[in-house]
């Protein structure tokens, strides 16, 4: 992938195999140097750790000059680059922009309605699911700064995950809009699943690893009740090769398509439940994320000269983009997942 890929900024690969090149304040640009750092680490090999060295400069020229690209998914682009860099190398920029990265994401914490807005433009209300793995972010500001102010907007924001995005039956909505001036909730919005009433698979996948970031981060219980409640959800959906359809509750019938990127993410988000819960526990969520990542290496792996790892990834089906592709970031929480099954232990997110 390194002499492929060169320098560019993949996202997603088509039916060609070829990865096509971001701009670096694309929310997916953290991914693939993320992999780097993973390989080095895990090899102790020097050609990833070269690699992966300029890519926290390259996405902190957004930091310095406008972008409205550039959100709450300041996270998924620092946490794997620059944060890794300091906690590896202990490399000074890296730790002054992984800190930078985190005031940014704090500045986006509406006080009145207890959320870290999501995009830019006109959606000023909105916050959504996602957003749980950027908490990791805050939180590790609040331990390497001793401010505790990062984490104090990290488990407000947690919370109201809890309260508006994680229905009863564990099931996730996507985005959540909420008025801006007053914070009042005002309605739940389908996004980039089938409706506002539905479940999106990757949706769910983020709500299961960011709650159980929240419990490792602060020891509060009701964050790891609430990742079992989606675990126990997303297990339940699963057909019989475990591996999610993109969304578990559609008005059609048959022929959906698979999203195993949100396979790869729960996998990871999985071994990061049984980490937490008791040996009996542990072992259901273990197995099910070994089961997995089995499936997604037996039967949805690229071939010989595809840039990516995994098939059958889907983007955003309602708008009928990127659907059947590879995907950077099912490709990051699978190696991560592997990495994980194989011994490998660092908290990125």
């Amino acid at each position: 992938m390194i002499e492929q890929l060169g320098d560019k900024c993949p996202h997603v690969a088509k039916a060609d195999g070829v990865y096509d090149n971001t701009q670096t304040d694309w929310w997916t640009s953290g991914f693939w140097p993320g992999i780097l750092w993973i390989m080095h680490e895990l090899t102790g090999k020097e050609h990833y750790k070269k690699a992966a060295w300029p890519w926290d400069e390259r996405i902190e020229q957004w930091l310095i000059k406008p972008s409205q690209e550039l959100h709450h998914d300041v996270g998924f682009q620092f946490l794997p680059t620059a944060v890794v860099k300091y906690e590896l190398t202990g490399d000074a920029d890296g730790y002054r922009r992984g800190m930078q990265a985190a005031n940014f994401l704090a500045g986006r914490f509406n006080a009145e309605g207890q959320f870290i807005r999501a995009w830019n433009f006109d959606k000023i209300g909105w916050a959504i699911i996602d957003c749980m793995m950027n908490l990791s972010l805050l939180f590790w500001a609040s331990r390497e700064s001793g401010d505790p102010r990062y984490k104090h907007i990290a488990i407000r924001h947690a919370d109201t995950v809890l309260k508006h995005f994680l229905r009863e039956d564990g099931s996730v909505n996507h985005i959540v809009s909420f008025d801006p001036e007053t914070g009042e909730f005002i309605e739940a919005l389908g996004g980039q699943g089938f409706g506002p009433d539905s479940a999106w698979s990757r949706g769910a996948s983020w709500a299961i690893y960011g709650l159980a970031n929240a419990y490792r981060n602060t020891g509060e219980q009701r964050y790891l009740d609430g990742a079992k409640r989606a675990a126990n959800y997303f297990i339940a959906s699963l057909p019989d090769d475990h591996v999610p359809l993109w969304d578990f509750r559609t008005d059609l019938a048959e022929g959906e398509p698979k999203d195993s990127s949100a396979g790869a993410i729960a996998a990871s988000g999985l071994l990061e439940v049984a980490r937490h819960v008791s040996a009996n526990e542990a072992r259901l969520y273990h197995g099910k994320a070994e089961r997995m990542i089995r499936s997604l290496t037996e039967s949805y792996m690229t071939g010989e000269g595809h840039e990516a790892i995994l098939l059958h990834g889907t983007g955003y089906k309602p708008a009928g983009q990127n659907i059947d592709v590879s995907l950077i970031y099912g490709d990051y929480f699978y190696v991560e997942a592997v990495a994980k099954l194989n011994g490998w232990r660092r908290d990125i997110f």
